[in-house]
């Protein structure tokens, strides 16, 4: 009786959890709909809203830049925060791998607006013009902690002695990266892409401060139109971001069970092996 009022309690927290979030997300997507100009009073059902984002060039091309952005950050950010991550596993003091773990840790929670500020102040400083390549650098900044993190613990499970086979068979460290220790980890891989991706798609604090006059991307042209007054096009423009961020978890958690098939047959199919040999 006690675990299933436990179990009650729990399911009543979280459905409580869930509309406090997606409450002022729902309320927004429904009043992109309203043929009035306010959010309080609903007239009727239109998507002139809709096709007056469609139908705005500029917005286009921002929108255009934002996804280019973020692809071109979130690729770079893996590449380089998958390197790190191998070269942070195969450190052997502890001590050492632990500081550097610190120190990636930092810039996660670190304030945006101490990393756009410091940005922006190096940036002035060295000279570097405000505008896509200083947000892109930005970006690829804050994204490599992330991709850290996702890829460490793939490497942790990573069986080792894969490792130590394929060297005492000869193959050269290229051959090992590329054959043994990347496909052990691609799950984490594209975690890390994944989440790198959707977090340069929305940040604002940090592209506020360093982009330039003439780049512009979706969350800063959103506050922008937004201090301007109430307009239903934001609704409208925020509402098609969020269908198009929920594609992406769709898509990625496809990916995902796929991925865990493939591991599951792969490991079926070495148990069979294994039980053939004996």
């Amino acid at each position: 009786m006690k675990l299933e009022k436990n179990h009650w309690l729990s399911n009543a927290y979280l459905i409580f959890v869930f509309a406090v979030l997606y409450a002022p997300i729902f309320y927004l997507i429904y009043y992109s709909f309203n043929s009035g100009g306010g959010m309080n009073d609903f007239q009727s059902f239109t998507l002139e809203h809709y096709q007056a984002v469609l139908g705005d060039t500029r917005l286009i091309g921002i929108v255009i830049d934002t996804l280019v952005l973020a692809l071109l950050s979130a690729l770079c950010a893996t590449i380089i925060g998958t390197l790190g991550a191998i070269m942070i596993d195969f450190i052997r003091s502890n001590r050492r791998k632990q500081f550097v773990l610190g120190m990636n840790n930092i810039l996660l929670v670190s304030p945006d607006v101490i990393i756009g500020a410091s940005l922006l102040i190096l940036f002035t400083f060295i000279g570097f013009k405000l505008g896509f390549w200083s947000v892109l650098l930005s970006h690829i900044a804050f994204n490599i902690p992330i991709v850290v993190l996702m890829v460490l613990p793939k490497l942790t499970e990573m069986n080792r002695s894969m490792i130590t086979a394929a060297r005492d068979l000869g193959a050269t460290s290229s051959q090992v990266l590329t054959r043994i220790i990347l496909p052990s980890i691609t799950p984490g891989i594209l975690s890390g892409f994944f989440m790198a991706f959707t977090y340069s798609l929305d940040d604002f604090a940090v592209t506020f401060f360093v982009t330039g006059n003439g780049f512009s991307t979706i969350a800063v042209e959103i506050y922008s139109r937004a201090r301007q007054g109430i307009s239903l096009q934001i609704n409208a423009l925020s509402t098609l971001m969020f269908l198009f961020s929920l594609i992406l978890v769709i898509g990625y958690y496809f990916i995902q069970q796929y991925q865990a098939k493939r591991l599951n047959q792969k490991n079926a199919e070495n148990d069979l092996a294994k039980g053939v040999v004996l």
